[in-house]
């Protein structure tokens, strides 16, 4: 298998995962500033969503990360990476948007949440395929 395309595969989602985090965390600082809120949320709703989709995102996805970069290092295939990477980033998208928006239950919600467990789940398995003698 070559490492080279599984790397740049992982690269890749891990190029846009930071991406999201940054525009994440930007959101959180635009609120703050909106606001004049410097430290927690002061009962700002709007300021108290957008910490939690960035705080839940930084749970999530260095984990997720990880787990491509160590398929990228056994040679997993490129398009396994791709899939991992595609269902996470969508998942953490969705679920970013719906937690921005609404505060509580959505679909963009709860999609994002099964596709980041979905992403969790692949990746595990794939790992533990590719740990395999």
């Amino acid at each position: 298998m070559d490492t080279g395309m599984s790397g740049h595969a992982a690269a890749l989602w891990a190029g846009l995962h930071i991406i999201l985090l940054l525009v994440l965390s930007l959101l959180v600082v635009r609120q703050r500033q909106l606001h004049k809120v410097v430290l927690g949320d002061e009962g700002v709703p709007e300021l108290a969503r957008a910490i939690r989709a960035f705080g839940n995102a930084t749970e999530y996805v260095p984990t997720a990360v990880a787990g491509l970069a160590v398929l990228a290092v056994v040679g997993a295939s490129p398009l396994a990476i791709h899939l991992a990477g595609l269902l996470m980033f969508s998942g953490r998208v969705l679920h970013a948007i719906g937690l921005s928006q609404s505060g509580g239950t959505s679909v963009p919600r709860a999609t994002g949440i099964v596709l980041t467990w979905v992403a969790y789940i692949f990746l595990s398995a794939t790992l533990m395929f590719y740990a395999l003698p």
